[in-house]
């Protein structure tokens, strides 16, 4: 199976940064639409696997975060594959056009804030008619008398609340923390597609690190345009200003770090100097 060396994923990760960033706002907007709603669903699916099996996670910690984490990456492999703006990713990738000149900073900072939109709307569009509206992940109407006897939809409802109540109760700065190693991992994942020539190396190169990022309980921020959302539509006890400035915030700061700092910026000054303009 053939792949690109590290310094050729720096030359290819220059040439999609000067694409991304020359692309117009409608189509950064609608291509970061996509990536929203693509890694929402990467999202719905992990809730539904790994918190429709609540007798493995009790008996089984590690195994339910497992299963939670082993289903999110499809999210990103649709991102990938099949074509979207993700800002997470999107940290890493333009930094080396930049940095070497082949870019403007402007377009970069421009795709990060239209892209960043994008996802939201996304994330958001899925959260509310996809997973609530659907009935596929909702904990409204009465609560029933025996929770053992309630609907699939119902308990991945209480699940999507929790995980809401958690994320905002995670301290400002451990936020932060676990947003850089979340797109740390997110961007070496998007590294090692750009290394492979097949969707089939594409595919593995993205499973194992997005598997290892979740599991681990890092943060990222797109996915938590989801997860939160969704949760508070569920019920959760979180304000809008919780969401915001208690996780959004310094996770996304924390993603931006990891990525453009990491991984485009660190790969740039390794392989990518000599090409600078």
């Amino acid at each position: 199976m053939p792949f690109k060396s590290p310094k050729a994923i720096v030359e290819a990760a220059s040439a999609a940064g000067c694409t991304k960033a020359s692309l117009s706002v409608p189509k950064q907007l609608i291509l970061g639409f996509l990536a929203g709603a693509f890694i929402a669903i990467g999202g719905m699916l992990a809730i539904t696997v790994g918190s429709g099996s609540p007798a493995v996670s009790t008996a089984n910690p590690g195994l339910g975060k497992l299963l939670f984490a082993a289903v999110f990456p499809v999210g990103l492999m649709l991102v990938v594959i099949a074509g979207a703006e993700l800002f997470t990713g999107n940290t890493g990738v333009l930094m080396p056009a930049c940095l070497s000149g082949a870019a403007k900073w402007k377009n970069l900072f421009r795709n990060w804030g239209v892209v960043y939109i994008g996802n939201f709307i996304g994330a958001l569009f899925v959260a509310f008619f996809m997973a609530y509206l659907s009935g596929l992940i909702n904990a409204s109407g009465p609560a029933p008398a025996d929770l053992a006897t309630a609907s699939l939809p119902y308990k991945l409802g209480l699940a999507a609340k929790s995980i809401a109540e958690a994320k905002i109760k995670i301290p400002w700065g451990q936020a932060l923390l676990r947003g850089i190693l979340c797109n740390w991992l997110v961007c070496l994942a998007v590294w090692m597609a750009t290394a492979a020539d097949d969707i089939a190396g594409k595919i593995l190169a993205i499973w194992f690190p997005i598997m290892a990022f979740v599991a681990l309980g890092s943060e990222h921020s797109v996915a938590n345009m989801f997860f939160i959302p969704l949760g508070m539509l569920n019920g959760a006890n979180v304000t809008i200003g919780q969401f915001l400035w208690n996780n959004l915030v310094p996770v996304t700061i924390g993603n931006i770090i990891g990525g453009a700092g990491l991984v485009g910026t660190v790969y740039w000054w390794i392989y990518g100097r000599d090409t600078a303009r």
